[in-house]
Formats: C-alpha cells, sequence, structure tokens
C-alpha cells in the first residue's frame, strides 16, 4: 500500500513537473512572440520589469514635482511613474474644486500681492519636512519664483492649506528648502530690486537694489508659517539662487549661491550688451553663508530694522556681529548641496566642467582665525577659494544639481550641455559612471536625496526637452522625467515619463510608508482650517435659512441624492451652498455643480464645502453631482430656481409625470423584499468574517448600514402611504426604499470583494 501511495505520488509530481515545464515553455514562447511583435530586447523587457507594479500594487516611494508655470505640484510614484495627483497650490484646480470652494478661496487670497488676485504661479523647489534631518512625511513646502510666495501643503491630506507672500522680495528661486527639524523655511531672492518697493532708477542700482534671503518660522504645532517671527538678512545686489540648510557640524548655518555678481544691468534697447554677457564675465560668483540661527537671537534682541512690517537685519548689522560671508564659486552655478554628514557642499558652475566640493571643517577654521581674502564692496568678508575646496572634479559640460546616494561619499551630477549624469566620489575625487539622458536635463533627484539619510536605488533625470521621445502633440512638448537604476555600480536607464503639466523644475522624493495620508474627514470638516466647519448638516437636518440678507443652504450630499433637491431665491440675493459628503467609504466623493455660476466643488466623504454667489438673473438653474458615484449619479440633481425680482414663491402643485396604482406598488414591494434577500446573505458574509480587521471594510459597513436605516425610513412611509390607500406616493417611497437598499447592496459586495481578495478568514461563533 505504501509502496503504491509513493508510486501514485511519483507520477502525480512527474506530472506537475512536465505540467509546469510545459506551462513555462508556453509563458516562453508567449514573451517571445510579444517581444518580436514589438520589436523589445532583453533589455527592455527587464527594464520593464523593474518598474512594472502589478494591478493593486503600491510604489515604494512617491515624488513630488513643482508644476513650473501650473502653479500646482505633481505627485507620482516610483518606480511605477505613474501620476497619482495634481495638487492645487497658486492656481485654481477645477477638479479638486481648489479656488472654486469658498473654504480653499480663503487660502488663494492669501497669497494676493497688494490686492491684487494672482492666478498662476511659477512653482519651482518643493521641499519634504524633516525631524532630525530625516524626512517625515508630515507637510511639503513649495516656492512661487514669480511672485514671491511659499506655501504649505499638509500631507495629512495633500491639500494647501496657506500661502505667505514675502514682503520684500520680487522675485525669488531659492526657495523652498527646510532646516534639519523644520524650524524655519528658505526663500532666497533672485533679481535684485529695492526691498522697500519704491521707484529707484537704475542708476542706483548699486547702493538701492539689494538682495535677500528669508526664514520663515514654521510652527510646527499649527502647522502653519508664523510670520511674525519671521526674518530676513539683507544682502548685496547680487542674483541669489539656490540654497540648503547645514546639518550635524554645519547646521545652524544656511548656504545660498548667487550668479551675476559683476552687478550688471543689462540695456539691449539702447546698446549695450545683454545681461547674458555682463552676467558672466567673471570667473567666479559668491556663496553666501549665513549663520542663522545667531540672526534669529538679534532678530530677538531687537536688531533688526523694519521694512514693510518685516523684520530684516541689514548687510552692516550681519558683518559687524559675524553672521555673514562670502565664498567664491565657480560662475553662473544652479546647485547648493550638503553632504548627509554636513561636512561638505558641493556647487557647481553652467559654465564651467567642474564640481567643487568644499569642506566644513577648513570654512570654520578660515571663519574663526579670520584669515579673509579681502572683502566685497559692501565690507563681507570673502574667504579664499581654495583654502576652502576639498576638492574640484570635472564632471562634464554644464553641471548643475548634485543628489547624494546611500553609499558614503557617492553622488550623482545632472551635466545640462552634454545632456548626462555624472556618478562620482566626492571624497576621493574621481569619476565612477556617466549615463546619456534626452535631453538637457535640468534637476535630478535620488530617493530621499536631500536627507541626512539617502536611500539610494533610483534616480529621476529632470529632462527640459523630449523633442523624438513621445508621440507628437503639437509645438509645445511635455517635459521627461527619466527613472534610472542606480542600484549597482552602472547606471541604466528604465523608464521615460512625459509629464505635461508646465515645466518641473525640481522633486523630491519619500519612502511611500513614511507618508500616512487621512482616508476621509471627519464628517463635517473644514479641510483648509482643520476644523469642523461651522455650516455642517446632518442628515434630516438639512435646512435653507436667511441669515443677515444671505440666503444659507444648510444641505448633504450622498448615493444618490443632493438635499435639499429644490432651492428657490429672488433675484438679486445672496446665495451659500454649504453642502456635507456623508459618506463614510474613503472613495465616494461628491461634486458639486451649478450652471451659469462658475460653482464646481469636490467634497471629499466627511467634507463640508461652501459655494457664495449672488443669484444676478432670473431662471432656472440646473445642479447636479459632477462625480460619477453610484448607478444613479446621473439622477443625483436639483434645481436652483431664481424667480424675478419683486415676485412671490408660487406654492402651487407640482405636476407628476406618472401615476401609480395598488399594483405598480405590489410589484415593486416585492422586488424590494426580493433584494433584500441578497442583501442579507451578503451581509451573512461578512459578518461571519473577521471584517473589523480591515479599515476599508469597517468604513463601508458603516456606509451600507446608514443606506438600510435610510432604507427603512423609505419602507415606514411607503407602507403608511400604502395604509391610506394611496399607492401613488407609497410606490415612490417604495422606490425610494429600493434605491436605498441598491446602494446598501453596491456597498456591501465591494466589502465582501475586498475580503475576498485580502485574505479575510472565518470567524467561528
Amino acid at each position: 500500500m505504501i509502496q503504491k501511495f509513493g508510486k501514485t505520488l511519483g507520477f502525480a509530481a512527474l506530472a506537475l513537473g512536465m505540467g509546469l515545464a510545459s506551462s513555462q515553455v508556453a509563458a516562453q514562447d508567449n514573451l517571445e512572440k510579444v517581444m518580436k511583435e514589438r520589436g523589445l530586447t532583453q533589455k527592455d523587457v527587464l527594464a520593464a520589469a523593474k518598474t512594472y507594479t502589478p494591478t493593486g500594487g503600491r510604489d515604494e516611494f512617491v515624488a513630488f514635482a513643482s508644476g513650473g508655470q501650473s502653479g500646482q505640484v505633481i505627485v507620482y510614484g516610483i518606480p511605477s511613474m505613474r501620476i497619482l495627483k495634481y495638487i492645487g497650490v497658486f492656481t485654481p484646480e477645477p477638479w479638486q474644486g481648489y479656488g472654486f470652494d469658498d473654504e480653499s478661496k480663503e487660502v488663494l487670497a492669501q497669497g494676493r500681492i497688494k490686492g491684487k488676485d494672482i492666478t498662476f504661479g511659477d512653482t519651482h523647489h518643493p521641499a519634504i519636512s524633516e525631524t532630525n534631518g530625516e524626512y517625515d512625511g508630515k507637510f511639503l513646502f513649495i516656492n512661487d519664483k514669480a511672485n514671491p510666495r511659499i506655501a504649505v501643503i499638509d500631507l495629512h491630506d495633500f491639500e494647501t492649506k496657506q500661502i505667505v507672500v514675502n514682503p520684500i522680495l520680487k522675485s525669488e528661486h531659492g526657495g523652498a528648502f527646510v532646516s534639519p527639524n523644520t524650524d524655519y523655511v528658505i526663500e532666497a531672492a533672485q533679481y535684485a530690486t529695492p526691498l522697500t518697493h519704491d521707484y529707484v532708477p537704475l542708476s542706483e542700482f548699486n547702493d538701492k537694489y539689494r538682495g535677500a534671503v528669508t526664514y520663515w518660522k514654521f510652527d510646527r504645532k499649527k502647522g502653519r508659517i508664523d510670520e511674525s517671527k519671521s526674518f530676513s538678512v539683507e544682502l548685496p545686489p547680487y542674483s541669489q539662487d539656490l540654497s540648503d540648510f547645514g546639518k550635524g557640524p554645519s547646521d545652524g548655518w544656511s548656504f545660498t549661491n548667487s550668479f551675476c555678481t559683476e552687478r550688471y544691468i543689462g540695456g539691449i534697447e539702447n546698446g549695450r550688451p545683454p545681461f547674458e554677457a555682463g552676467c558672466s564675465q567673471k570667473d567666479t560668483d559668491f556663496v553666501h553663508m549665513v549663520n542663522w540661527k545667531k540672526a534669529a537671537e538679534l532678530v530677538a534682541a531687537g536688531k533688526a530694522d523694519k521694512i514693510n512690517g518685516h523684520d530684516v537685519l541689514s548687510i552692516d548689522t550681519a558683518v559687524k556681529e559675524g553672521i555673514l560671508f562670502l565664498i567664491p564659486e565657480p560662475k553662473s552655478p544652479h546647485g547648493m548641496d550638503v553632504s548627509p554628514d554636513g561636512k561638505f557642499f558641493i556647487v557647481s558652475g553652467k559654465l564651467d566642467t567642474h564640481a567643487s566640493v568644499y569642506s566644513m571643517e577648513k570654512i570654520f577654521k578660515l571663519i574663526e582665525n579670520k584669515d579673509f581674502a579681502a572683502k566685497d564692496p559692501y565690507g563681507i568678508p570673502i574667504l579664499d577659494l581654495q583654502k576652502s575646496l576639498h576638492t574640484q572634479v570635472s564632471v562634464g559640460l554644464g553641471p548643475l544639481h548634485t543628489q547624494y546616494d546611500s553609499t558614503p561619499c557617492v553622488v550623482y551630477t545632472s551635466i545640462y550641455v552634454d545632456s548626462q549624469v555624472t556618478k562620482w566620489n566626492y571624497c576621493e575625487g574621481k569619476v565612477l559612471d556617466k549615463i546619456s539622458i534626452h535631453y538637457n536635463i535640468g534637476h535630478l533627484m535620488t530617493m530621499e536625496g536631500d536627507s541626512v539619510k539617502p536611500q539610494g536605488k533610483y534616480l529621476v533625470s529632470l529632462n527640459k526637452l523630449a523633442i523624438d521621445r513621445f508621440q507628437p502633440v503639437g509645438p509645445l512638448h511635455p517635459q521627461n522625467h527619466q527613472l534610472i537604476d542606480i542600484s549597482g555600480d552602472k547606471m541604466e536607464l528604465l523608464y521615460d515619463m512625459p509629464l505635461p503639466l508646465g515645466e518641473p523644475h525640481y522633486a523630491v522624493a519619500i519612502k511611500a510608508d513614511r507618508l500616512k495620508p487621512v482616508n476621509r474627514y471627519k464628517v463635517g470638516w473644514n479641510s483648509r482650517k482643520d476644523e469642523k466647519s461651522a455650516y455642517r448638516a446632518r442628515p434630516g437636518r438639512e435646512k435653507i435659512v436667511e441669515e443677515n440678507g444671505v440666503v444659507h443652504v444648510y444641505g448633504t450630499l450622498i448615493r444618490s441624492h443632493i438635499t435639499p433637491e429644490i432651492v428657490e431665491v429672488e433675484e438679486g440675493q445672496t446665495v451659500s451652498f454649504h453642502l456635507t459628503n456623508l459618506e463614510r467609504a474613503e472613495d465616494e466623493t461628491h461634486g458639486f455643480a451649478v450652471n451659469e455660476y462658475n460653482v464646481n466643488l469636490s467634497a471629499e466623504p466627511g467634507k463640508t464645502v461652501s459655494a457664495t454667489f449672488v443669484a444676478d438673473r432670473a431662471g432656472v438653474f440646473p445642479y447636479y453631482c459632477t462625480e460619477f458615484c453610484s448607478a444613479l449619479h446621473l439622477e443625483m440633481q436639483g434645481y436652483l430656481l431664481v424667480r424675478p425680482k419683486g415676485t412671490k414663491a408660487s406654492g402651487g402643485a407640482v405636476d407628476e409625470g406618472q401615476t401609480y396604482t395598488q399594483d405598480d406598488y405590489t410589484k415593486q414591494v416585492k422586488t424590494n423584499n426580493d433584494t433584500q434577500a441578497v442583501i442579507d446573505s451578503v451581509v451573512a458574509f461578512i459578518t461571519s468574517r473577521n471584517f473589523k480587521d480591515f479599515a476599508p471594510v469597517v468604513a463601508l459597513v458603516e456606509d451600507a448600514t446608514d443606506q438600510l436605516n435610510f432604507a427603512a425610513d423609505a419602507k415606514k412611509k411607503s407602507e403608511d402611504y400604502a395604509a391610506k390607500k394611496d399607492f401613488h406616493n407609497g410606490t415612490l417611497w417604495a422606490q425610494q426604499w429600493f434605491q436605498y437598499q441598491v446602494k446598501a447592496a453596491d456597498i456591501g459586495l465591494r466589502a465582501k470583494t475586498y475580503l475576498e481578495q485580502n485574505g479575510a478568514v472565518e470567524v467561528k461563533k
């Protein structure tokens, strides 16, 4: 018997092996067929496998890229390179209702300049908040170069919560960068202007035009910038550029590079050489080195001047107190990157071939010994270049920006003119590898490459040109973000990703598991202020009231109706809709749009959003849900009736399109009872499993329970009308009872599928 069983088992194993071998051969044949049909090489297939994320899978990293002239932030996953979201920041974004609801309009209004609405932004450099130099995934900061502003995005829900306007600058490029514990966010000027915002002729450029670096104080507890505790340090009229904060031994210092230290002011229209000629004559420009911790102490001690109500430490004060120094750097630089250990920083000059590695130890010793090479025209001490350097490495023509690897001493520098990325060792001063990209790389990023613990693995090359990389879509080409594998000794190009939004300048990437965003809000939540909305409504408590001359509509949204469905006002009245999404399921967003009045709202589960406008024309204006939310999405509608001024509401009976009989009622009730049987079976399945261990299912069950409670209420109304022999209203309420059942069934089936796909187990009773 045992021998027979063993022989049977042997045959089974042989058959299984033959089956596996057969399936593997078939798969290989199919793969080779696909490769042949599409002209793919083994290298292509391997690269695809490295980026492929299976259905329902998740990326290891999440990247936040500036949206350039769109004024937004782009979110995508790595290695899949799938775009996940655009975050509205400085410009309206209709899908999220950003700039359309009252709550987000308040945020955008913070960005007004001299009372003017600014409806675009030029976002450049995002920065993730840090704790002890590590990305903590709590907040994201982004700057606007064109209209010097900094925005705060709360990664709790990926929404913009605050915009601050720089009170003294007229342009900036060197923001946003954060200190190791996100005490401050730095923003450096670009083009020099009078800090007072007065008119000053260019003939007085050297004397009255100035640059500056602003240190925005960030309140971690409130999640907001505290403008009252922020300050700036005045700088010469050089064009400041990118910045970075020190770490470890260099913590307390910030570094900002510059260009056009020639202080040339152009004038091609008058026959003078253009800016680009006069701003690139010298062999070197300057790194501005500021002791920001001591600067903050000086401001607290009252040693700052007030300019436009803002604290500014003058150049004279900064020099006298020993907090400001200049260090020569290769001309026209576009990168300022402090090493993870804080012992070095690297600068590259676009008009040079070298990357320069500066030693913090040498710099601090020069400052301590007051060993200065000279002073600039404004009296600022200048350190000697050669005495400050650790090494210089020829990395290629047009080096820009450097990012750090997880391997100590290994870095990557973007080479603009050569269209390459250079991998090199900054400790030993030698090039390790080069890879060509397509084309004209600007910035580049490694995973968490700005932090004290870079993660390595991947690099993204942010290329300015695409040319022949993608399907032609007209004269305006997308940008190209190329994913590069840096896990081995040699870099390997994996993927081309078109980015069709603005001109992304820089990006930062964080391990996905560091992000802990909320999936839904508490019911009745004002997401922009992170507090309960004063206008929240509960089911059954919807109302329309007139307060101080404004008609307030306190309404709710839930599959598949808007309550109230009819709103009537008089021409000329101000109407304020306040709508609360009652859903608990995390993906049941509802929208709200009103014809002609530019009302377009997005209400995520739990959120309360408002829209206030003047009903300035008599007429009939449909409103509806803009998000496909259920089988009866198209029936999720209502009417805003604006009657002519001076008239009264008609109050007449509504003509019914169809009347219903007892047979109709009986038929509908039978359908409802059959539907309930299906619901009961789904409920039995869910409750027999460990569904409480799955948060998304718990939310779905709560939603389904709400729908069944609504169904019970509709059922009672139906039966009450039927008892009065009013089968018309009895049938209508029976149909509404059925609609609630359908929604409950839909939610329940989603919960059942989730449990089946995620390993739920049966619970023994």
